[in-house]
């Protein structure tokens, strides 16, 4: 069964924006959907989070996919770049993704280098990047700059924000078709 990870962000929850909508969507099309609540969402520690996906996830193969929102997305490279040499995901979503300094010191643990991004690319051929031309939250600039490093498709959405409630954000069609096409030929 193709089952599907869903890791939100920070001062996050997984009932939060359009995640219950994108379970429901893919639940419906048989796909399995976990959504964890990641530890202490306010004062995240990236290695409870990575930890926290590890745990959940088990043994990862081609039927296991990502989708991270934020801060969910730098934690999904993190722990990609953490995997043993030949294990393999089917495809990975990242919704308002980044891996640099975006200005915010409470997370600056989470920032990245290209290094682990390189590694983070070992463990799957496809990436998605969903990113929104009015992002307060992440720039677009820092959006583009993950999905260049992972050599992505890129799908710039108009006036969505930081793709929250906030933003009217409660159903994120493009993320629903983005692991639809990447779990297709897996």
């Amino acid at each position: 069964m193709k089952r599907v990870f869903v890791i939100h962000g920070w001062q996050g929850t997984p009932e939060s924006h359009w995640k219950p909508w994108l379970k429901r969507e893919l639940g419906a099309r048989g796909f399995e959907v976990f959504m964890p609540q990641m530890p202490n969402p306010i004062f995240p520690s990236i290695n409870e989070w990575v930890d926290t996906i590890r745990n959940i996830v088990g043994v990862v193969d081609e039927d296991t996919y990502f989708v991270g929102h934020s801060l969910g997305c730098i934690t999904v490279v993190r722990y990609l770049a953490g995997l043993k040499e030949g294990q393999k995901v089917g495809g990975v979503v990242l919704v308002a993704g980044f891996y640099s300094d975006i200005g915010l010191p409470e997370i600056s643990q989470f920032y990245t280098n290209i290094e682990e991004v390189e590694k983070a690319k070992q463990h799957s051929n496809k990436f998605v990047s969903i990113v929104s031309d009015n992002d307060t939250s992440v720039p677009l600039e820092k959006a583009k700059e993950l999905n260049t490093a992972l050599d992505g498709e890129l799908i710039i959405e108009n006036e969505k924000g930081h793709f929250c409630e906030e933003d009217g954000v409660v159903e994120l069609p493009s993320a629903l078709g983005a692991i639809l096409r990447i779990s297709k030929n897996s």
